[in-house]
């Protein structure tokens, strides 16, 4: 098949601790005085001492009589504020454990502070109560504060410890403790020990990634059970007063299928009316949310256009009349704010970049005859329009409104195992949701098929678009499965990722043939299975249930070497090379940003105004804010292998992003 993925591990150091701490700020040393903030400069001695009350009170006299600390230049105070951070998580964790002590027991079941080995698995009102009237919190957050107590003191002693010393705050600690709540003891356990080595230095998001996916991990079928009942018995819709004063509408506890192709649907309208520039300066997600009101009141997208500019032809020049409602106030137009379409923890800077959409079914790129694809439009040369002046935009196409994606192994898809899938809006899917949406996906001929593979670490190492054989084109969609379970079509992309061991497997002399059993599945899933067969050399067939195929052929994604097959000379890149980017960095590659490599740019590490090649190895995905950043003085990033991102802040702190790791 010629499949070749070539180089070997890295593995990046882990930066250790220094316990030694200089004298108490502000006395004399051997060395002379030393200044309040000493030792909080990168590296020094307090920045990474462990949080204690002698490292508040350097805080604190560090900060001066009136918190302007007068002699720490950005360098300590990022070290400050670092510090401080520990010392709050190090403070919720005495706090929890000062309820703990109160939940323990005398004999005759009175709360007593004093020391004992046993913790009791419920306690009554009354201690609830102490709680919230000490605390000045409603009975039901302090029974929950209660009980977040007892499961860091005692199931999830790990992520206890990991709060007391800095390295989670509250709400992601708590965030784990619900994630786990419905795992038995053992399966906690096990979970636990899956993360512990992975939080540090985390966001939010990435936490509740990580922390998700453990618990997939361990007891898939206890995410199954949860969700079933949520949907049949707790689905509903809200009303409710939002902070602002303003109303919220919300449905919650919903088919995932059915709310993924909903979320579509809006996104699609708002971007209708974007496209029609009735609605000038109004931002995309107050678009989104005229879209969403509109779908429900069922106003039709061009009486809301016509309107819009009936309002604004009318209105004074500057003052937006109805139809437009004008800026939503700071951080809410392009490259500020959150996209509330875009999930908790998505980065708020957004603009041109994204990759152009993929050709459709009826369009060309297609696969030739037997199986084999006919010319690729991203093969290196066919880079499109070019530009050489780094200070225009790099793709000023306007882009399709982006479809749900899902990545699924195929082993879960086959049965074979239940490994979870992934979904950016939902975070990890448990098999049965992951089949689920894949089988809808399945029913809609929009859908878009890709097949990634990855390596041992979970890393993407080749990938492929599976595109419709000659002669397929133009058909007849297959026939609508039954109602069931899922039984709407869900227009989505959906990644399919396989290992290089079952790739290698399917290149032997005698391909092991691997299907879904020919029986309904509970996804209600058309008949026939999800198959990936060898075709002509360099082709495989990817066969969807109901008997539709489409031919894939792999390209090589640069993650530990390159040999700069995929480079162009001009400064945009080929679709290929841009694909291949996006493919390993699946987001943007400032560890803390969480925003879609498909919506980010390709940006160049070392600027191609400067030398750098347009190539995978000094390529990486990067959010419209975050690229701005990286341009400013003093911010570097570089790669010393094609997919390891090494960002250098002006104080001299390192953070490394590595590949995206795949599930499989």
């Amino acid at each position: 098949m010629g499949w070749e993925a070539t180089g070997g591990s890295w593995t990046g150091g882990q930066p250790g601790r220094d316990h030694g701490l200089p004298r108490p700020p502000g006395l004399s040393g051997p060395s002379g005085p030393s200044g309040p903030s000493d030792g909080f400069d990168h590296g020094g001695p307090w920045e990474t001492a462990a949080p204690s009350a002698g490292l508040a009170f350097a805080l604190e006299h560090a900060a001066g009589p009136e918190g302007l600390y007068p002699d720490a230049d950005t360098d300590a105070l990022i070290g400050i504020a670092r510090q401080w951070a520990a010392v709050e998580s190090w403070a919720a964790s005495g706090k929890l454990a000062a309820l703990r002590a109160m939940m323990r027991e005398d004999s005759d079941g009175r709360p007593l502070l004093r020391r004992r080995s046993d913790l009791p698995d419920g306690w009554d009102d009354s201690l609830t109560y102490e709680i919230s009237g000490a605390l000045a919190m409603g009975p039901v957050s302090a029974g929950n504060l209660a009980s977040l107590a007892w499961t860091l003191g005692t199931r999830l002693a790990g992520i206890g410890r990991l709060l007391a010393d800095g390295t989670l705050t509250m709400p992601k600690a708590r965030l784990v403790a619900q994630l786990f709540e419905p795992l038995d003891e053992d399966e906690a356990a096990r979970a636990e020990a899956l993360v512990l080595g992975e939080l540090a230095g985390k966001t939010y998001p990435q936490v509740e990634r990580l922390a998700g996916r453990a618990a997939l991990a361990v007891a898939p079928d206890a995410a199954e059970r949860r969700r079933a009942t949520a949907e049949r018995e707790h689905a509903r819709v809200t009303v409710f007063r939002e902070e602002s004063g303003a109303v919220g509408l919300s449905g919650r506890d919903l088919p995932a299928a059915e709310a993924l192709s909903g979320h579509a649907n809006v996104v699609a309208r708002a971007g209708e009316y974007e496209a029609s520039g009735a609605f000038g300066g109004v931002s995309t997600g107050r678009l989104q949310a005229l879209a969403y009101t509109d779908l429900l009141n069922g106003i039709r997208a061009r009486d809301r256009i016509a309107f819009a500019r009936t309002a604004a032809a009318a209105s004074p020049a500057g003052h937006p009349g109805e139809g437009d409602s004008g800026d939503d106030g700071p951080g809410t137009g392009d490259g500020g704010g959150t996209d509330p379409s875009r999930g908790p923890g998505a980065d708020d800077s957004h603009g041109p970049g994204a990759e152009p959409a993929e050709p459709g079914p009826d369009e060309p790129g297609g696969d030739g005859p037997s199986g084999r694809p006919e010319p690729d439009p991203d093969e290196p040369g066919n880079d499109g329009d070019r530009r050489s002046d780094p200070d225009e935009p790099e793709d000023p196409r306007a882009t399709a409104a982006p479809l749900p994606e899902v990545t699924v192994p195929l082993a879960t898809l086959q049965h074979r195992a239940g490994r979870a899938g992934d979904n950016r809006l939902l975070g990890p899917l448990d098999p049965a949701l992951a089949r689920d949406l894949a089988a809808a996906a399945a029913r809609s001929p929009a859908s878009r098929w890709e097949i990634t593979i990855v390596d041992e670490r979970g890393y993407a190492v080749g990938h492929g678009v599976a595109r419709p054989l000659r002669g397929t084109r133009g058909a007849s969609p297959q026939p609508q499965p039954p109602p069931g379970t899922a039984c709407c079509a869900l227009p989505a992309r959906v990644n399919i990722t396989i290992t290089e061991t079952f790739l290698h497997r399917l290149q032997t002399p005698f391909p092991l043939q691997l299907q879904t059993q020919a029986a309904l599945p509970r996804s209600g899933a058309p008949p026939g299975g999800w198959a990936l067969t060898p075709a002509n050399p360099g082709t495989l067939l990817l066969t969807l249930p109901g008997g539709r195929r489409l031919a894939v052929r792999f390209d090589v994604v640069p993650v530990y070497g390159c040999d700069h097959r995929y480079q162009v000379g001009s400064y945009l890149p080929g679709g290929r090379l841009r694909r291949l980017v996006q493919v390993r960095d699946h987001e943007c590659t400032w560890p803390p940003c969480s925003r879609p490599a498909r919506e980010s740019d390709f940006e160049h590490a070392v600027p191609y105004d400067k030398g750098g090649a347009t190539c995978a190895c000094n390529a990486g995905a990067r959010s419209r804010r975050c690229h701005q950043v990286k341009q400013l003085p003093g911010w570097t990033v570089s790669q010393p292998r094609p997919g390891w991102h090494v960002w250098k802040t002006p104080t001299g702190r390192t953070y490394v992003q590595e590949p995206w790791r795949y599930p499989a």
